[in-house]
């Protein structure tokens, strides 16, 4: 047991209630709405067939990094998740730089949700301004969150299974139609056979394969609020991402081949769009699709929302943003003002068109595109932490231990790297925002070396790996 000093300040810590199912509706609920949308932006790049490969790699990546990420999760059930990781690994900088890129990662990701919700509100009711309906979401959701943890993951679990029943239904429905050569036709970059360019589309749609499987890692940061965060989370873990790779190649091969799958690319409602094409605009079956599809971006909306506070939170109790925001609801015991911070930020995203909306992509592609940098990074740092920790804290509890070690995480972090360099290569305009953010987030944290040293002691994860 660890026991501190009478007087000693401590951490504020978040309430531990969440069971097994509850954490695994978090990890598919997170990463769901990229079977909604998102990963189409792919095809105007690389074609169905390239990016099928694409997704495959990076879904292989993701299995990799899953296996290996749930060691960390379990041996350090902090809040903070990977800024905990890479900060006992590599200290106040390590900590700083998987904390930014994880905050980049989570903050950018909801407001490209948002949009997506809007624009399948605006199907249903076309008067209706999409942003408009996307800071409804933002305000709607921040409130629930704000409410408890137990409720919000309850919630959570409910929106997840529909969501994962209504792609189910998708696939149903147009599966009449289903005919392959929809889904092979110009399949390799546009063109109707492999050819050393496929590889260029293929590199340049990395960042919407890694869409569908975007935020899993977002379990982490829940693991303070686990109730057995040793036998629960690598449970949740393993099943979200079995679950998620099924649905996303099942919703991606049905969509293609349900017709004309250039339709689909570059839009944000790819799968009601699909569904057109075999029971026309004004069935019953498409409004359905439009109204449950609903819940499928709420459930990763929703559960973004609790990701990023977490992170936000552990951020401000380390001292490495304002204390502030790491004040606990005093009756929900919840981060309220770290889930309030980020919304604000989100907000601001939707409508920053003329600061985002540049280099021949969407606002949603852009937004995209820069939550993913944040994410790569922090898969990097992630698994550099693992190989450290290995080395040099080789007698911290490991209750669940990578297997196919140093397979695992050394293929997690080769293929992560390529991601990277793919995406600076193709992605320079937006590579260079997200170095601004890191260089400016640095400035800060220079700056701020006193708040950082006089932040409360102990580490709420020694108490939660004695429970």
């Amino acid at each position: 047991m660890n026991h501190r000093p009478a007087g000693t300040v401590t951490h504020p810590e978040l309430k531990q209630t969440l069971g097994t199912w509850q954490l695994w509706g978090i990890a598919v609920g997170l990463v769901i709405s990229g079977e909604y949308f998102g990963w189409s932006y792919g095809w105007a790049s690389a074609g169905t067939l390239g990016f099928v490969a694409t997704a495959i790699f990076v879904a292989a990546m993701y299995a990799a990094f899953i296996f290996s990420f749930t060691e960390l999760t379990t041996s350090i059930p902090d809040a903070g998740g990977p800024f905990a990781y890479a900060r006992q690994a590599f200290g106040p900088v390590g900590g700083y730089i998987a904390g930014a890129a994880t905050l980049v990662e989570f903050v950018f990701a909801p407001p490209a949700i948002a949009l997506a919700i809007g624009a399948y509100l605006h199907v249903q009711f076309p008067g209706l301004e999409p942003k408009t309906a996307a800071v409804g979401a933002y305000l709607v959701f921040m409130a629930l969150n704000i409410v408890g943890v137990q409720i919000a993951a309850t919630f959570e679990l409910c929106v997840t299974v529909l969501a994962i029943l209504e792609l189910l239904v998708f696939m149903g429905v147009v599966s009449p139609g289903f005919a392959w050569s929809n889904f092979t036709k110009g399949g390799w970059s546009g063109a109707s056979h492999f050819s050393l360019g496929s590889f260029s589309g293929m590199f340049a749609a990395i960042p919407f394969a890694i869409w569908f499987f975007l935020a899993i890692e977002g379990v982490a940061m829940a693991a303070e609020e686990a109730k057995n965060p040793r036998r629960s989370i690598p449970i949740a873990y393993v099943c979200g991402i079995l679950t998620l790779v099924l649905l996303a190649m099942g919703v991606m091969v049905f969509a293609g081949a349900a017709g004309d799958w250039t339709k689909l690319s570059n839009i944000n409602d790819p799968l009601p769009q699909a569904m057109k094409f075999i029971v026309g605009e004004h069935s019953g079956w498409l409004h359905m699709l439009v109204w449950l599809g609903l819940f499928g971006l709420v459930a990763s909306f929703h559960g973004i929302i609790l990701g990023y506070s977490r992170q936000i939170f552990a951020l401000a109790r380390a001292g490495y943003l304002p204390a502030w925001l790491a004040q606990v609801h005093p009756r929900f015991r919840t981060p309220h003002r770290a889930i309030l911070a980020g919304g604000v930020v989100g907000i601001a995203a939707i409508f920053s068109d003329n600061l985002i909306q540049f280099g021949g992509q969407t606002l949603t592609a852009n937004i995209v595109t820069l939550s993913v940098f944040g994410a790569i990074v922090m898969y990097l740092i992630s698994m550099l932490a693992l190989f450290k920790l290995r080395r040099t804290a080789s007698d911290m509890p490991r209750p669940y231990r990578a297997p196919c070690f140093p397979f695992f995480p050394g293929f997690a972090l080769a293929a992560a790297l390529l991601c990277l360099g793919t995406m600076i290569y193709f992605n320079a305009l937006m590579a260079g925002v997200f170095a601004v953010f890191l260089a400016l987030g640095y400035l800060y944290f220079l700056a701020t070396r006193r708040q950082r040293e006089n932040a409360p002691a102990g580490t709420p994860a020694d108490a939660l790996l004695d429970r």
